[in-house]
């Protein structure tokens, strides 16, 4: 038996043989072409099916995972229609008279060397999108005719297997995306980061996972699998330990096959909690909301227990069209959300977007540091025209069920007047024109930046209540790039900094007596709870998966010691 150990990401018991994946790493063969307009016809071809599926991926991440993961899929095929990037291709199949497949890996090598040169981990980072994007084209001109569905990379695995337990040294936003809860019973990865895709479609889907086991554990399962002529070992996978342990004993075998019947019988109970209040034990009530992202999610809250949904993330209208969606199908979609909720809150932000999480048909202007740039609440207030089409919308819906409207990327008080400003001649218009709408939406912000927690004093009498993200928080208070696998060893959402921000946006809001929730990462680990309800902090958001599990954790709180 050997045992490895990891970094937990998400918690489980899960027994199973492995499954191996290793990407196809097969280098293209330079030949000559004589016909090269038909070269370049396939070459054409490809790239219009490597556009079809990752357009199918970014549908399928908005659902699954949200914008900030879509996005990256919407980056790819920026990259796939970027002119420079598929003229330097064509030109190398025109002028060396090569393959479509070899000219694809030159330029791509040549994009990798000049990023690496420049010495900078962001633009590291873009040469490597460079290289997701030219392997996904060379897959699809070796499959002419191939489906543009996503593929599986568990496509060649027996169905007749059952789940099995899936060991990659890491996987791309795509591969991440291909995987469906009931193909594996837990995720392995030799590398990997917590706010990799993996690491998010894990815990979004309660599926038990491990990053960072390192290289030698692969080679060790590969190793396993030839002395035992492809024979798959049989692999024990501790989720809360972040454990694993390779051909287990049949005692630890029978130990943990326990475990995993009381992991069962855990889930079974939590169910009875659906219907259920969250209460601590001193009597204390607490909300507990659900994050979503689009109507399914919506439906999957309302289905889960949620007692609301915190966090309503507007884009998922923004990102799926070539233009900006109309204030009637906005209005439809929002009234959609409400009512699905019967009544239960529904915080819905205004739209986030800008800079890194671009929309192509506002040409935004390249930034340099797009986390600091326009975005957010910043790039409403200089578009009011699309602002305003949002609050009409949202205002219509307010008619249909309980609405709360949420404000991004606050930094001053200035903008809150502004906003209200903006809000007061929504109404006013709505008013004039008879519209059926609630004059008394409750306005919130986030306190998601330094500045909004510190000026938490100045802002909570403007609004009717705050949210938290940590995220954010964590991201613009330790100066870190949220989506970065290299700072994975400095990143500590918990760090005494990010929670004295907490705490002052939350004593400000009690004096104030306006509410606070918090609907980042935090929210959802228990060990946090208490911490956040010590606070004065009364609404949690979370993913759907994870309410249950949180409504028991509140149950077990007593605030009066």
């Amino acid at each position: 038996m050997e045992k490895y150990q990891g970094q937990p990401i998400c918690d489980g018991i899960a027994i199973g043989k492995a499954f191996l994946y290793f990407r196809e790493t097969g280098v293209p063969k330079r030949t000559q072409v004589t016909d090269l307009p038909a070269e370049l016809e396939r070459l054409n071809k490809a790239k219009a099916m490597a556009e079809r599926q990752l357009m199918s991926l970014r549908e399928k991440a908005l659902l699954e995972l949200g914008k900030e993961q879509a996005q990256v899929f919407e980056s790819h095929a920026m990259i796939l229609n970027d002119a420079e990037y598929f003229r330097s291709i064509a030109d190398l199949v025109r002028t060396e008279s090569v393959n479509a497949e070899f000219a694809v890996m030159q330029a791509s090598n040549e994009y990798a060397a000049f990023f690496d040169s420049m010495g900078d981990p962001f633009l590291a980072e873009r040469g490597a999108d460079v290289a997701d994007v030219s392997d996904r084209l060379i897959a699809c001109l070796r499959s002419e005719n191939a489906s543009c569905a996503i593929p599986s990379i568990l496509s060649h695995k027996d169905p007749s297997s059952g789940k099995c337990i899936l060991c990659a040294d890491d996987l791309s936003p795509s591969e991440a995306l291909s995987i469906e809860p009931g193909q594996v019973a837990a995720i392995l990865l030799a590398h990997g980061s917590s706010t990799s895709h993996a690491a998010i479609l894990a815990k979004s889907k309660g599926i038990p996972a491990i990053l960072g086991l390192g290289p030698e554990f692969l080679t060790l399962l590969r190793k396993h699998a030839e002395n035992e002529e492809g024979n798959a070992p049989l692999l024990i996978v501790d989720g809360k330990a972040a454990e694993v342990f390779l051909d287990p004993s049949e005692e630890m075998l029978s130990a943990y096959q326990e475990k995993q019947k009381a992991q069962e019988e855990k889930l079974r109970s939590l169910q009875a909690l659906k219907s259920k209040e969250s209460i601590t034990a001193d009597g204390t009530k607490v909300l507990i909301f659900a994050n979503a992202g689009t109507i399914e999610e919506v439906k999957a809250a309302a289905s889960a227990g949620a007692d609301g949904i915190g966090l309503f993330r507007s884009e998922f209208l923004f990102f799926q069209r070539k233009a900006l969606p109309t204030e009637e199908e906005q209005f439809q979609a929002y009234r959609a959300a409400l009512e699905c909720m019967n009544g239960r809150q529904v915080i819905i932000r205004t739209l986030d977007v800008g800079a890194d999480k671009k929309l192509p048909y506002l040409e935004l202007e390249k930034e340099n540091n797009p986390a600091l740039g326009l975005r957010a609440i910043r790039l409403c207030l200089t578009r009011p025209a699309l602002f305003r089409a949002q609050l009409r919308a949202l205002y219509r819906a307010s008619h249909y069920g309980n609405l709360s409207i949420l404000f991004p990327m606050i930094t001053s008080a200035r903008e809150v007047r502004q906003i209200l400003s903006l809000c007061s001649e929504v109404r006013a218009e709505l008013q004039a024109e008879c519209v059926p709408h609630n004059a008394q939406v409750p306005l919130g912000i986030m306190i998601e930046t330094p500045a909004a927690a510190l000026l938490s004093d100045e802002l909570a009498p403007l609004v009717d209540f705050f949210s938290v993200g940590t995220n954010d928080l964590t991201q613009y208070t330790l100066a870190m790039d949220r989506q970065s696998a290299n700072l994975e060893p400095f990143r500590d959402p918990s760090q005494e900094a990010i929670l004295r921000l907490i705490r002052i946006a939350a004593d400000n809001a009690r004096k104030q007596g306006i509410p606070v929730g918090v609907c980042g990462e935090l929210a959802a680990d228990p060990s946090f709870t208490k911490t956040f309800l010590q606070m004065g902090i009364r609404e949690l958001s979370v993913a759907s998966p994870r309410i249950l599990q949180l409504r028991e954790a509140v149950q077990g709180v007593d605030l009066r010691g």
